[in-house]
């Protein structure tokens, strides 16, 4: 007897673990994923601010209408809230649904959408809030005569006089560095400012 099984889906349960830097480790999330029951796990391991991430290009070619992506915490799949909106937009509109193990957040069900777009509305209020904080900061400071910015390390001219002694090439980048007790991009920065 044949049966006719092309109105039955594999739905497949896809993980994506992402570190930042080669020195941590990705066991962790992929031992949860594994417990969460994922068929196959793709990763990255890179900075979530890059917009190039090969393993999350992957994931999002090899999903299938009706597949659930796994992360182990939302911050692993995006690192801002645009990005993150964005990437499960992707998803969304090729049919497939997002699980965080660790936000218990499953947009396969109604709720667990509604706590998405909960969360990522709260997390979008909250970033503006800082934001008009600190813009509100900056304008009381400056009323009363104070710019914003982190205060410059060194005076104006023992500035000059870092600048004169790279100007000189007598002393080497890193000797200045040393002896002006300042770091490189610092110290670059002083270059600009004075050799405008």
């Amino acid at each position: 007897m044949l049966y006719n099984m092309s109105f039955l889906t594999l739905n497949m349960k896809i993980g994506y673990c992402r570190i930042s830097t080669a020195d941590q480790n990705l066991s962790l999330q992929k031992d949860a994923l594994e417990k969460a029951g994922c068929e196959k796990i793709f990763e990255d391991v890179i900075s979530g601010a890059k917009s190039k991430r090969p393993g999350l290009n992957r994931v999002i070619e090899y999903s299938r209408k009706g597949d659930s992506i796994v992360v182990w915490r939302l911050d692993r799949l995006g690192r801002s809230l645009k990005d993150l909106i964005s990437i499960v937009g992707k998803f969304d509109r090729k049919g497939v649904e997002l699980s965080s193990l660790h936000e218990s957040i499953d947009t396969k069900t109604s709720s667990g959408k509604l706590y998405f777009h909960m969360f990522a509305a709260l997390a979008e209020f909250e970033k503006n809030i800082i934001s008009e904080r600190t813009k509100a900061g900056l304008d009381a400071a400056r009323s009363r005569g104070r710019l914003g910015g982190r205060p410059k390390l060194l005076s104006k001219a023992k500035r000059k006089h870092a600048v004169d002694l790279y100007n000189s090439k007598e002393k080497s980048i890193k000797e200045i560095c040393e002896i002006m007790n300042v770091s490189k991009p610092t110290l670059y920065k002083y270059i600009d400012e004075f050799n405008k």
